[in-house]
């Protein structure tokens, strides 16, 4: 399960994150998960809270906004719908992933 390595890279990255802001503790976390970025949120969630407790993080909320993943044409940028093929249906060109793969630290809530 790599999200325990996720989560103990999240939490050296916030912290040194407090750090640097001089915060004495982090209220909240908020990630963007996309649905094709592999990891599992449930299970991120759950690596979380038996990472975080000795942390700056000890008391923090994870907030986790969920991404579908959309597709669009590279050339035309017309829109996929979901479930059609991955082809533009416009000029027939294949599709790029426009969201959906990311893991993104989004925002942070600290108390100094």
């Amino acid at each position: 399960m790599h999200e325990f390595s996720i989560a103990r890279s999240l939490l050296r990255r916030v912290e040194a994150e407090a750090l640097k802001h001089g915060a004495s503790s982090v209220r909240r976390i908020q990630l963007r998960l996309g649905e094709l970025s592999g990891i599992e949120a449930d299970l991120l969630r759950s690596a979380f809270e038996i990472l975080r407790p000795g942390t700056v993080c000890s008391g923090a909320d994870l907030a986790i906004h969920e991404v579908p993943a959309t597709w669009s044409c590279a050339v035309c940028g017309v829109a996929i719908e979901a479930g059609a093929a991955l082809r533009c249906p416009r000029c027939r060109r294949p599709a790029q992933l426009s969201a959906g793969s990311e893991t993104l630290l989004e925002h942070l809530e600290m108390e100094a």
